[in-house]
């Protein structure tokens, strides 16, 4: 099979596309070939040095934590040949999704409904099961709520948008103008452009805000929250200086870290199935252009979520 690898951390000169060894089976896995898997910012921080870097014991690394595909070898599950199926997997543990074949632990995947494009899976799992977990375990929303997200028009956010709205919250969002409509379209109240707009209108107004900017930008929303709001906020690398602001300001700070949940994912592929969820793609890339994608990744600009096709998917 053809995999992307690094046999060192560093920049994205680092990423080989190079045949690889297809993955053995051990108890309770599945052999999936690959329709696609998401780029996510874990992806690119973790081959650069960062993010889970530290669970990576050997070279060469195979990176990516989601896919989507169709089982090519169920193994000793109930899985059967050609069941269409999605998953975040092992995380934080290396996964190796951005290849041809992945060795997936039933446990943690979901079969996908036969109306959900299996291409769109790809992307779905890490964004979903990040926002679900934020707004529902950590967050606890109930219906008729108020939530903010930061960073509405990216990977995790518009998903959250939109599963605060199913749940009968009233939702408001940030991004950048030219985003607007989009934001209006996937469920938000009210929008702001975080570029030109400030958020002192909002002081004390918010039961939750999802922060998927975090630093500056989630310390910034901490005055929205009301007394016994609380803001989860997404990004690692600048936790516990929010969680610390949060303390400072006697304001509830909560952090994520997103965990594999196959019961959760067939509850959000049933949801894209009935219409009442659906993931943005940004953009596509075939799996040798990892490196293209990593940089627009990098970049903090996208709206919605970049995708790699693998196995000749277009």
């Amino acid at each position: 099979m053809h995999a992307i690898s690094i046999h060192q951390f560093g920049g994205t000169e680092e990423l080989i596309y190079s045949k690889q060894a297809k993955p053995q089976l051990n108890p309770g896995e599945v052999l999936v070939k690959t329709t696609a898997t998401g780029v996510n910012p874990i992806d690119w921080k973790t081959c650069s040095g960062g993010g889970a870097s530290g669970f990576v014991e050997e070279f060469p690394f195979i990176p990516g934590w989601e896919f989507s595909g169709v089982i090519a070898d169920p193994g000793d599950t109930g899985y059967k040949v050609d069941d269409a199926v999605f998953g975040m997997i092992r995380f934080p543990q290396p996964a190796g999704c951005y290849a041809e074949y992945i060795a997936a632990p039933a446990a943690q995947i979901a079969r996908l409904p036969d109306a959900v494009d299996l291409m769109m899976a790809g992307g779905l799992a890490t964004a979903s099961l990040t926002a679900w977990q934020a707004l529902f375990n950590k967050g606890e929303l109930q219906t008729g709520q108020q939530v903010l997200v930061l960073g509405a028009a990216g990977g995790v956010g518009h998903l959250a948008v939109q599963l605060a709205q199913w749940a009968g919250a009233h939702v408001t969002g940030t991004a950048s103008m030219h985003n607007h409509e989009f934001l209006a379209e996937l469920g938000c109240e009210r929008a702001i452009d975080y570029h030109t707009q400030s958020l002192n209108e909002y002081s004390n107004s918010m039961d939750l805000i999802i922060d998927c900017v975090g630093g500056d930008t989630g310390i910034g929303a901490l005055p929205c929250l009301k007394p016994n709001g609380v803001l989860v906020t997404l990004p690692s690398v600048t936790k516990e200086q929010v969680i610390a602001a949060g303390a400072a300001q006697k304001r509830r700070v909560e952090p994520i870290f997103c965990e594999p949940s196959a019961e959760q994912l067939s509850r959000i592929a049933q949801l894209v199935a009935d219409e009442d969820l659906k993931l943005h793609i940004g953009e596509t890339f075939p799996l040798e252009k990892a490196a293209e994608a990593f940089e627009l990744s990098k970049s903090g600009h996208v709206c919605g979520k970049l995708i790699l096709t693998v196995n000749g998917q277009a």
